[in-house]
């Protein structure tokens, strides 16, 4: 397990023994950035996986990759695709107009692809969401899994909320700025919390 992590997890268990006492049952932190391609490459498959299953989100970039002999071009070649041909690969019209409008921001420099690792967390959402199909949640997704921010609290995250409510005995869900507060105690190791919260809706305790 990186150091980071180790201490990200020291910290975590003694700011909240409830998420401490899950984190000990869980086990180690495997989470790892995805360092592969460019951030365009990072960004448009994110597209691609949006509201599918991961297996018939794989089949569909799978084919996208094979369009373009293996790995994804340079925007501008994506944006001399006919809309027909990506289409064709089983994305919908919209998935198709969110990346044309990812490849044109980053072919135009709107979105600063070269840089976005120097950025603050603020600023790269800011920047990310100037893209169709690209919200907050998306865009903090690139900060935690592409970035490797470490303090990063999807507030809008439908399983990170469902573990919240198990692991503290909630009756409902919390609300996005209960949560926010609840996870205040975290900082500044929001993101490894983060994971253990997804684990507990995967694996649920026995």
């Amino acid at each position: 397990m990186p150091p980071r992590h180790a201490k990200a997890i020291a910290h975590l268990s003694q700011a909240d023994p409830v998420l401490g006492r899950w984190i000990a049952e869980a086990g180690p932190c495997t989470l790892r950035r995805d360092s592969a391609g460019t951030h365009f490459d990072h960004i448009a498959r994110s597209i691609v996986y949006q509201q599918l299953s991961g297996a018939a989100a794989s089949t569909i970039w799978d084919r996208v990759l094979g369009l373009y002999g293996g790995a994804l071009p340079e925007p501008a070649r994506v944006l001399r695709t006919p809309d027909a041909k990506l289409r064709a690969l089983g994305l919908s019209g919209r998935k198709v107009e969110y990346i044309k409008d990812l490849a044109r921001h980053t072919h135009s420099g709107a979105l600063p692809q070269d840089t976005l690792h120097t950025m603050d967390d603020d600023a790269v959402i800011a920047a990310l969401t100037q893209v169709r199909g690209i919200g907050e949640w998306t865009a903090q997704m690139f900060l935690m899994f592409r970035l490797g921010r470490p303090d990063v609290l999807p507030v809008l995250d439908l399983a990170v909320k469902k573990a919240v409510q198990s692991l503290y005995g909630m009756r409902k869900l919390p609300s996005e700025e209960r949560l926010a507060k609840i996870g205040r105690v975290w900082a500044p190791h929001r993101t490894v919390a983060s994971w253990y919260l997804w684990r507990r809706v995967d694996n649920p305790p026995q």
